[in-house]
């Protein structure tokens, strides 16, 4: 018996079902289920299309179509439908991230079609803990921002932001997207930084930049080149990661290129173990 399958845009009325599909990979889908939970499925508040995958009249697979195009618990049929689907609408997204193997086999179907990539990070090893950090004093000096601090950490994002894509964030708009998002980030009580006591400039920052009940996760790490090499990053993890712990979920996670030595070597001192692979394609 053939398997009847079909794909759609999801609505609404499909959150309970939507929410079941990505509660499958808590950890791999902290992103997405974090903007679910607070927006819903309404694409103007979620910033972009929900599409399912049915199979047999049973919602199997997601796939976020906004800013990110993100694959979730797709298979290879599911990847397919969606690559129709993304092909047919055009290019909207500025990358294509998620699991590795989903992530490479939607690009496979996509790059004839939205070809060449920007840049492409076939491997980017996911992280998580569950615990605090052992044998490490985190930094007592890292502390959440104020929202009337965004002047003093809006700089530091910038950076980071443009170091890691190789883009500036204020390209296009101005920043008003990227401004609004760090400003959210900040009103939620999420971003953390140390601020240089003498100068009032930004040290070393993290966001958790997204939270559901069973995981968060972390992004944005960042420390300024003046102060790098001095260990900040290993204490300053581990008050983000206790911060983490204590205010928001019972495992934290990250993804970080594969050729960062540095920093996996840093978060692994904190704690963190490799469980999984994501990949991104930018453009």
């Amino acid at each position: 018996m053939l398997t009847q399958t079909t794909t759609r845009v999801l609505d609404p009325a499909d959150l309970d079902a939507a929410l079941a599909v990505l509660g499958r990979e808590p950890v791999n889908n902290a992103f997405v289920t974090s903007r679910v939970h607070v927006a819903g499925l309404d694409p103007w508040r979620l910033g972009g299309e929900m599409w399912g995958w049915y199979a047999d009249g049973r919602l199997r697979s997601l796939c976020y179509a906004g800013a990110n195009l993100v694959p979730i618990c797709a298979g290879p049929e599911a990847v397919r439908a969606f690559s129709e689907r993304a092909r047919r609408s055009g290019r909207r997204c500025s990358s294509i991230v998620g699991p590795a193997e989903s992530t490479a086999r939607l690009w496979q179907l996509l790059e004839p079609h939205w070809g060449p990539a920007r840049e492409i990070r076939r491997h980017q090893p996911l992280m998580v803990t569950d615990r605090p950090p052992e044998n490490i004093t985190p930094d007592p000096y890292v502390r959440r921002i104020r929202k009337d601090e965004m002047d003093v950490i809006m700089p530091a994002c910038v950076a980071m932001f443009t170091e890691e894509v190789g883009v500036s964030p204020l390209a296009g708009d101005g920043g008003l997207i990227y401004q609004a998002r760090v400003a959210e980030l900040v009103g939620a009580g999420r971003s953390f930084a140390r601020l240089d006591p003498a100068t009032g400039q930004v040290v070393f920052k993290a966001e958790i930049g997204a939270a559901t009940p069973e995981a968060c996760q972390i992004q944005g790490v960042w420390v300024a080149p003046e102060h790098r090499g001095q260990g900040l990053s290993v204490t300053g993890m581990a008050a983000v990661v206790r911060y983490a712990l204590t205010d928001f979920a019972p495992v934290v996670s990250l993804y970080v290129n594969d050729f960062n030595t540095a920093a996996r070597a840093a978060y692994r001192h904190v704690g963190f173990t490799e469980v999984g692979s994501f990949m991104s394609v930018l453009f």
